[in-house]
């Protein structure tokens, strides 16, 4: 008896076969190729993503028994917005994806129309390029042709939850659930419904988007046609950060995780309270099937894990993701370097759209290792701004692919003053769909359940020299003043 999940996330999918105790027994996983059209743009093919769903979830049933599966799980890359062709399926262009800045003059606009108060009250965000919403108005202004066949039924909106699924089940369903759609602008936060009201503000058809459903029990099912012959209910569905929250089993009011993927995202479980703040967001965290929602409040990093892709593909100073540890810890620090990496704008809590990468403080002894060490410690910085306006925390669970990185980790808890705890198993994105899925068929019957699979495997203590720390955090926040509005 075990649990299919698949986490598609913003450079490939990963799908996991999961067993009862929480121990990942098969894995697989594909890239697909990132678009950049123009500066600042950033698209996916949403047939790409489809094939490498199908590449990973082969190579995963290739080390498994297919017929212990009991139900699917999903977990995706939030914000990015789809189209896709109802009868066919296929899609008219490609998806629009959550780090893309085209919309900021938009959002300016927006703003100056005096739109932003509102649409934070009711949905807990931003008007930030970030969001869905803005990326469909811009959509119809631009593509009036493409966006005529959306109004007339012909084409369905989604997020990649939603995509996923449709193909997953020959065009069959049409859903989401909450932890996606409250990414959306489009999303009432409180009644946890689609709005009439934000509908009308950003002209977008509430026929063309997917109904919401619960965050577990049979939301759907597969079709053995169009999923490489598996036959499942799909029972779990999560964008992917409040599906690492609950991976991580953070199920009680103030507990908090952080990942580490191509960006990072720091969650603290609000309960039935919805957390306003000016520099971070408030979402759903996930809705039970008898309609109870959990919110939390989120720290949103646009770029942590992608800025080492960045020396890595593009400046070629380090030949894998794994190979930074190892340059880094060849310098005791970063000799003075600071680097910001604003690739796409800066998100929480500095929020700008028009802010760009910057690295300062390069001398003639400057070397590859002090710039990757720098890279290194500015995500720590990046997840310390956000703390830094969060409640007080006692500890912090972190998971992601660099995690994996233990001067990583330690640099974090030396930034953030708390220990840093690393489960034994870090996919915690792909565990919390397959803790979903499970709750929704019986693989486990309650949350309790799951908090027993949940295992330490380092804790990492800060350091007591708290003014070198300081003192490099500062240096830091004179980087990131430069770096703010240098597009403008």
């Amino acid at each position: 008896m075990s649990v299919l999940a698949i986490d598609a996330g913003t450079t490939g999918v990963t799908a996991l076969v999961v067993e009862p105790d929480g121990r990942i027994s098969a894995r697989g996983y594909q890239e697909f190729a990132q678009h950049f059209p123009r500066p600042g743009w950033v698209e996916h093919a949403p047939e790409e993503i489809w094939q490498a769903t199908l590449e990973a979830t082969r190579d995963a049933l290739a080390a498994t028994d297919a017929s212990a599966l009991q139900a699917v799980g999903i977990t995706n890359q939030r914000e990015t917005v789809l189209l896709w062709d109802r009868e066919t399926l296929g899609s008219p262009r490609r998806g629009i994806v959550w780090q893309d800045r085209r919309t900021a003059e938009l959002c300016n606009r927006l703003r100056g129309e005096g739109h932003e108060d509102r649409v934070r009250e009711l949905t807990g965000l931003r008007l930030d390029p970030y969001f869905s919403g803005t990326k469909l108005m811009w959509l119809a202004e631009n593509e009036p042709h493409t966006w005529a066949l959306v109004e007339s039924g012909r084409y369905a909106i989604g997020t990649v939850d939603s995509y996923l699924i449709a193909r997953m089940s020959r065009g069959t369903y049409h859903v989401t659930d909450v932890s996606n759609a409250s990414r959306t602008l489009l999303l009432d936060l409180e009644s946890g419904d689609w709005s009439d009201e934000l509908l009308g503000l950003f002209g977008v058809p509430r026929d063309a988007l997917p109904e919401l459903v619960p965050n577990w029990g049979e939301l759907a099912a597969t079709d053995p046609t169009s999923f490489l012959g598996l036959s499942l209910p799909i029972s779990g569905i999560a964008g992917d950060q409040q599906s690492a929250l609950f991976g991580q089993t953070c199920f009680d009011v103030g507990d908090s995780k952080c990942t580490y993927g191509t960006g990072s995202f720091v969650l603290t479980n609000t309960g039935s309270t919805i957390q306003r703040s000016d520099a971070l967001l408030a979402s759903a965290a996930w809705r039970s099937p008898d309609g109870e929602l959990t919110y939390a409040c989120e720290g949103s990093i646009f770029v942590t894990g992608a800025a080492v892709q960045w020396l890595r593909d593009g400046l070629q100073i380090v030949g894998s993701a794994a190979e930074s540890r190892a340059v880094a810890s060849t310098v005791e620090d970063s000799d003075g370097v600071v680097f910001v990496p604003a690739l796409t704008g800066l998100g929480a809590p500095h929020w700008d759209p028009q802010a760009r990468g910057l690295i300062v403080g390069l001398t003639r002894g400057t070397t590859r290792a002090h710039i990757v060490r720098a890279t290194l410690e500015a995500i720590a910085f990046e997840v310390r701004d956000v703390l830094d306006v969060m409640p007080q925390l006692s500890s912090l669970r972190v998971d992601g692919g660099a995690a994996a990185n233990d001067l990583l980790c330690q640099l974090q808890a030396d930034q953030v003053g708390v220990p840093v705890e690393r489960p034994r198993v870090v996919e915690t994105t792909g565990l919390g769909a397959a803790f979903f899925a499970g709750l929704g068929v019986g693989v486990w019957d309650s949350t309790d359940d799951l908090r027993d699979t949940w295992a330490l495997e380092r804790r990492f203590e800060p350091t007591s020299d708290r003014a070198s720390a300081d003192a490099a955090h500062s240096r830091w926040s004179r980087a990131v003043e430069l770096a703010k509005g240098w597009a403008d």
